[in-house]
């Protein structure tokens, strides 16, 4: 503890000696340079530093804002589709061929127009990469003129939208090896400085087309969560990411932002029986779990409110979907939950019981007794995962809770149960953890789960021309008042809670309205951060 408490006090040091050469001029400065200074400078702790740098045709920009690009179009507020670099675009009737109309006023930092051809080269480019956007779907891109795009699918797709919304556009120009270090771009700042591992600092793009940004120079620091907490005690940072752990904690001079999320957690259950194996030779299926009776029990029976109270400090939201509030979810999928009473009975009239008098169900020779896995290395996963197994034994149930590391769970994930986490503003992304087409393919349908009408659906959704047609079919898929992906229906997961993601923000920073945010804590609340400001 002595240790680990002195790194943290000789990282605050470093950071303080760091940020003051950014503030503190040769001799005395006036009130006013400070008032200046404080006005438009930020220093931030939010995580995010990407792996790969930040290059959109490889996936920068997908959580948050890409900061150095921009997109054709974005989300607003409200998670509504809405312009950014195109100023319209259009879909033809068998939903295969999209036109985009580009902005003729914008110019990347280094003052070269974005033209058609830019937009053309960064999805080539994507394509090529095998970004995490998926463009498979994508046959051809077209520049028809400097202003006009015109993108060839293979098949309709009306997710192929999502693409548009999340993929950055690059200079054709400018691109080269080191652009993940060093991009250029037409987003509202440009890139400094980046020291890997340890801060970057970005500025106001001068030929930004859009709103320009209130702060002219903002400093991400890239700490630890503890770093993080004692930055913002030292009053080092104007924002700082937080997990619940550090929440009942008050920093003098800053509140507290908790902005809700999909950022979802739940159990992934093996939904067919064992026997089968993937191609690379891996068992699939589990017995126990296979059983809908099973699944349903400890849906039911879990108690979420608990589970938020307990593990997230009271932040957070039940989950009854992975897309729990996004405009595409069905709010019939909400049931009641922490009914161990209806649980017990449910596996009774299914044959479930106790024979050996051992506390453990069985069915012939089938004991109710499986493995759940979580990631070793998340603390909110194993707390989450041991809790549920706490609530379920009462049913008969023993979930044998093991934390391993990705690797070893990868080897596992087809036949036992796995406490995963998702969460997008893409649709797409339930699509592919319920298709049956994504069966077994990486961290997606790793339970096997099918059925026909919910598949069926999805290729409703998908294929469908008009936005709101699309809605039904993706409400419908997870429950149709018959059947459906959501606990109502075939309970291939058992989702539990929605994290709310948590800020320390300095007093008087306004960060305007933040949307529902995605899977991942921190860096989605840059999504606005072009209209952050002080109020005082």
């Amino acid at each position: 503890m002595i240790k680990k408490r002195f790194g943290l006090i000789v990282l605050i040091f470093v950071f303080s000696s760091m940020l003051a050469g950014c503030t503190q001029s040769n001799g005395s400065q006036s009130s006013d340079k400070n008032k200046k200074q404080k006005n438009d400078e930020l220093v931030l702790s939010v995580q995010g530093e990407p792996d790969t740098g930040f290059d959109p045709t490889t996936g920068w920009g997908r959580y948050g804002s890409p900061l150095f690009q921009s997109t054709l179009l974005k989300r607003d507020d409200d998670l509504n589709i809405v312009n950014d670099l195109a100023t319209s675009y259009e879909v033809s009737e068998d939903g295969k061929v999209w036109t985009v109309i580009l902005r003729d006023d914008v110019q990347f930092s280094d003052g070269k127009p974005l033209t058609a051809n830019d937009v053309k080269f960064t999805f080539d480019t994507a394509l090529q990469n095998g970004s995490v956007v998926d463009l498979n779907v994508l046959r051809k891109v077209e520049a028809v003129n400097d202003t006009t795009v015109k993108f060839t699918l293979k098949e309709a797709q009306s997710t192929f939208i999502n693409s548009l919304v999340v993929t950055g556009i690059v200079p054709k120009h400018a691109y080269g090896k080191d652009y993940a270090e060093k991009p250029i771009g037409s987003g509202p700042y440009q890139l400094v400085q980046w020291d890997k591992g340890q801060q970057l600092i970005v500025k106001a793009n001068p030929k930004y087309y859009d709103k320009k940004p209130y702060f002219q120079k903002i400093t991400f620091l890239f700490l630890s969560e503890d770093a993080t907490f004692a930055a913002a005690q030292a009053g080092e940072v104007d924002v700082a990411a937080i997990s619940a752990s550090f929440s009942k904690q008050e920093v003098p001079g800053m509140k507290l932002e908790v902005v809700k999320s999909v950022d979802n957690r739940g159990i992934v259950f093996p939904y067919v029986k064992s026997g089968d194996v993937t191609k690379d030779g891996l068992p699939i299926g589990n017995d126990v779990t296979a059983d809908p009776a099973i699944r349903h029990a400890i849906n039911i029976a879990v108690d979420r409110q608990a589970l938020i109270d307990g593990v997230l400090e009271g932040y957070g939201s039940k989950a009854y979907s992975s897309v729990d509030n996004l405009p595409w979810w069905n709010p019939e999928t909400v049931f009641e939950d922490a009914d161990v009473a209806g649980a017990k009975a449910l596996l009774k009239d299914s044959g479930w019981k106790d024979a050996d008098d051992d506390g453990i169900l069985e069915k012939g020779t089938l004991k109710a007794e499986f493995r759940l896995y979580y990631p070793a290395e998340d603390t909110i996963r194993q707390s989450l995962a041991i809790a549920v197994a706490d609530m379920i034994k009462p049913l008969g149930i023993t979930i044998k809770v093991e934390g391993a590391s990705w690797d070893t769970i990868e080897q596992k994930m087809f036949s036992n149960a796995v406490l995963m986490g998702w969460g997008s503003h893409d649709p797409h992304e339930m699509y592919s953890v319920y298709s049956s087409k994504y069966a077994g393919v990486d961290y997606y349908n790793t339970g096997f789960y099918k059925n026909k009408k919910v598949d069926e659906y999805f290729e409703k959704a998908l294929t469908a021309t008009d936005s709101n047609e699309a809605m039904e079919y993706w409400k419908k898929a997870q429950w149709d008042g018959t059947t459906g992906l959501s606990a109502k229906g075939d309970a291939p997961w058992a989702w539990l809670v929605n994290i709310d993601h948590l800020y320390l923000v300095k007093e008087g920073l306004d960060i305007g309205e933040q949307r529902i945010q995605p899977h991942g804590h921190g860096w989605p609340v840059t999504n606005n951060i072009e209209e952050w400001k002080w109020t005082e």
